[in-house]
């Protein structure tokens, strides 16, 4: 097959014969060449285009040589190397029914080539796989029966390429079709390519970057968990491959696949929008989602990675933390002087710098030997305590965690099982335990208790667990086999033994290559159990790695990122889509991890950090402490105690909002268009947000600014701290330093107001406890009372004509009680 003829030119006389444009380093190798060929056998759509050199390094000569098709494409993100329209990948067999609905086997076209990947899968069922590769070990929920009556219809399509068209029945929209383009499925590397109906397109992660997709940029997200800086375009601490989507007229949908191998996902602007799926290993186990709303597709998801925990009250608060505190005098004149400025301020957190040369739960002997009597300290003034934990162990003979791990022999081995496999993290040559072992949650548990025993923490920070690995696979290196060196490795950043194990590594239930991504996820289930069994309530954990459903277990926080505008934004997008994928628990280290601390960035983080629902000042051992006692924010003091005042008032709601989450799934922060999925305007809006359904927060991201620029959708909405009402439409409002802004309808024990009515009724109480209302304010009356009542009796009031705003105070109403205000 000849195809390449050299024409000297630039890109733009090249493009213009209608050539293919291409730079290669390779000396020899033409840049500027004819197409392979405009025949039937190369001339298809963008969207069928199977990529048949996805690894790095593609080129016309290397492409010929697998006997396939180069051609450039105006679509971003198209393969230019891909399967001739022959091959078709798998034909479909006998269709069956089963007591759930179909079975469905396949078998690979004579014509399809799976090269150069080896073991070609020769048969398939889409549905209940009877192969035993990998698959996912986490649970979701069992059907036991055929639904009676769906929302949706599907057909499965032998013709041109076999696969599966999912549509809604109230529009007969097309939500997932994988009829588009030729299937591969091979023993490490599998791609199958979705249309969709709709270019507005969310989730994905973890990442850092807008909310919303880009498919016109050609985006493509790799999935492999990494000690990473929450930088753009890199993969980052966990994996959430969860992908929702807004249709014209609203209508949300959403699609999860459920695996933990190593994956890039990339989105084409096709006609329609595709979505290309490319991964190492496991199994296409999708979950499809019909909504018909956001919160409902969230709802739904949630039904299938499980609720996420309930939070303690406690930790809605505001939390400190650095590495570098050095010892226990220190951090004691930081919490005595925040005591003496009256910062309000829950929780204390300690970084690495407390252990014993870096060793899980031990003490410095030295520095931090009085800590048990700080923790105390704390706890009498009603406030909580919560050390860092790393997964690495000190492979230290006498060592009790090491010593008991080897007896139990819980530790990940070696890819022959012949020893334990070695790296070095904070305290040197460690191991690593295998979490899914089944006595990994004894070993924990033994010695989590052993140290609250001597400390007395109310939850845990669980970090670098990737794992992380400061060397490349192990001190001695990895194996030359596949699982080390596999025929494709998505873009990652490094390779996939890069900062962490070989993936050869062999746990109980897989090899490291399977369970990588999955490694924090098991160690947060390990921790929420063991804090269980240690202090029989609710605790609070953080965790650096997650993976679909580790809301039920642990919150978290982005990860190391810097003391810039940009990570101030950034933040806000990362912080969505972990509500989204299920975790809503969720912050950004205040001012910043690393970098220069600026008093004006700070003083804006703590704003909008208000508004995190999870609050944590953290900073690295490097330069100034950040904290808002700090003799760096004198000036600005009074604006970060306004803000957490601010803060520490809407608890009762935000506490709500958790509650809800944990029984419904809903999120608790979203983006705008979760509540105005059919304005348009909402779906690009990614530097405002919403506290559930009623609060409105668009804060000051730019350096020097005295107005924020905020969209309100059409509606009524008051200013939370003046009440003025503003209606839907582009404002531009008053920001200076002193002040953010927040807009808002009306609140939740249930509330209703209307027609001068405002009436309360409780929904759910589950403690004892006597709660007092003392005052209410009403935004939005536009006319002056003559007389109020609450509960049939008279009570005075105040009016302020020109925000529109009632207020009654000194009430003592009980508001465990059905409660009604009227006036008129």
């Amino acid at each position: 097959m000849t195809y390449l003829v050299r024409v000297d030119a630039a890109e733009t006389t090249c493009r213009a014969r209608g050539c293919c444009w291409h730079k290669v380093d390779q000396l020899g190798v033409p840049w500027c060449f004819r197409p392979q060929s405009t025949s039937a056998s190369c001339g298809i759509p963008d969207i069928a285009r199977g990529d048949c050199h996805p690894e790095q390094g593609a080129s016309p000569t290397t492409c010929a040589a697998r006997g396939c098709c180069w051609m450039s494409s105006s679509a971003a993100g198209a393969s230019w190397c891909f399967y001739p329209a022959a091959d078709k990948g798998y034909t479909l067999g006998n269709i069956a029914e089963t007591s759930l609905g179909k079975s469905v086997s396949l078998s690979k076209a004579l014509s399809s080539s799976s090269l150069p990947f080896p073991k070609p899968l020769s048969k398939l069922k889409i549905y209940d796989p009877s192969s035993q590769r990998y698959e996912v070990p986490i649970d979701t929920p069992k059907v036991l029966s055929k639904a009676s009556s769906t929302f949706y219809n599907y057909t499965i399509v032998g013709n041109p390429y076999v696969g599966l068209k999912v549509s809604r029945k109230s529009s007969s929209s097309v939500v997932f079709d994988s009829t588009v383009a030729p299937m591969t499925f091979t023993d490490q590397y599998m791609e199958i390519t979705v249309a969709v109906p709709t270019s507005n397109l969310y989730g994905l992660g973890e990442r850092t970057g807008s909310l919303k997709l880009k498919p016109e940029d050609g985006p493509k997200v790799t999935f492999w968990a990494r000690d990473q800086p929450p930088d753009p375009d890199k993969n980052l601490y966990g994996s959430h491959p969860f992908l929702l989507g807004v249709e014209s007229d609203g209508k949300a949908f959403g699609i999860f696949l459920l695996n933990s191998n190593a994956m890039e996902v990339g989105l084409v602007k096709t006609n329609p929008v595709s979505v290309n799926y490319k991964t190492t290993g496991g199994i296409l186990d999708f979950f499809v989602f019909l909504g018909p709303s956001p919160d409902d597709v969230i709802q739904q998801y949630s039904e299938v990675i499980g609720k996420t925990m309930m939070p303690p009250y406690w930790s809605l608060g505001f939390h400190l933390c650095r590495w570098g505190y050095t010892n226990t005098a220190n951090l004691r004149l930081i919490i005595d002087d925040m005591r003496k400025k009256q910062i309000p301020y829950d929780t204390q957190w300690v970084d690495i710098d407390y252990m014993d040369s870096y060793k899980d739960w031990t003490l410095d002997p030295n520095n931090f030997n009085d800590l048990p009597n700080l923790v105390n300290d704390l706890h009498s003034y009603g406030m909580h305590f919560i050390p860092i934990v790393d997964p690495g162990i000190s492979n230290t003979v006498g060592y009790a965690p090491f010593d008991d791990g080897v007896n139990r022999g819980i530790f990940i081995k070696t890819h022959d099982n012949s020893s334990f496999i070695v790296g070095k993290v904070w305290p040197g040559n460690t191991v690593f335990p295998d979490f899914t072992h089944p006595d990994a949650g004894n070993y924990w548990y033994t010695h989590a208790k052993a140290f609250h025993d001597k400390v007395n923490y109310d939850g845990l920070w669980i970090d670098m667990n990737e794992p992380a690995n400061f060397v490349k696979g192990s001190l001695t290196g990895c194996t030359t086999g596949t699982n080390d060196d596999p025929p494709f490795v998505p873009p990652i950043t490094g390779d996939m033994t890069d900062k962490t194990l070989c993936t050869s590594a062999q746990q109980h239930l897989s090899s490291h290559y399977n369970l990588h991504s999955l490694y924090g996820h098991f160690e947060a289930k390990a921790t929420y159990e063991t804090l269980m069994r240690i202090r029989g309530k609710r605790s609070l954990i953080i965790s650096r790695s997650t993976f679909a459903g580790s809301g039920k277990y642990t919150g978290h926080w982005t990860g190391d990122n810097h003391s810039t505008w940009a990570d101030l934004i950034y933040s806000i997008s990362g912080i969505i889509n972990f509500n989204m994928f299920g975790i809503p628990m969720v912050g950004a280290d205040i001012c910043g991890f690393a970098g220069t601390v600026d008093v004006e960035l700070c003083t804006r983080w703590m704003q909008l950090g208000s508004f995190y629902p999870f609050m944590r000042n953290h900073r690295d051992r490097d330069g100034d402490g950040q904290d808002p006692a700090s003799s760096l924010f004198t000036s600005a003091l009074p604006i970060m105690k306004k803000a957490l005042e601010q803060r520490y008032r809407l608890l009762p709601y935000l506490y709500t909002l958790f509650y809800r989450s944990h029984i419904d799934g809903k999120p608790v922060i979203r983006p705008l268009f979760f509540q105005f999925p059919q304005d348009p305007k909402t779906y690009d809006i990614d530097k405002q947000f919403l506290w559930g359904s009623g609060l409105l927060i668009s804060p000051v991201l730019v350096k020097g600014a005295t107005t924020v620029t905020a969209y309100l959708p059409a509606g009524n909405w008051f200013d939370i701290e003046t009440g003025v009402e503003s209606m839907g439409g582009t404002h531009v409002f008053d920001a200076p330093p002193q002040h953010n802004r927040w807009s808002k309808y009306n609140n939740f024990i249930e509330f209703k107001a209307e027609n001068a009515r405002l009436t309360s009724t409780v929904v759910l109480y589950d403690y004892a406890v006597k709660m007092t209302l003392g005052s209410v304010v009403i935004y939005g009356v536009h006319s002056r009372p003559t007389i109020a009542n609450f509960n049939g009796h008279h009570v005075p009031f105040t009016y302020d004509s020109n925000a529109k705003v009632l207020r009654f105070q000194h009430l003592n109403g009980d508001l465990l009680k059905s409660l009604t205000f009227t006036w008129s």
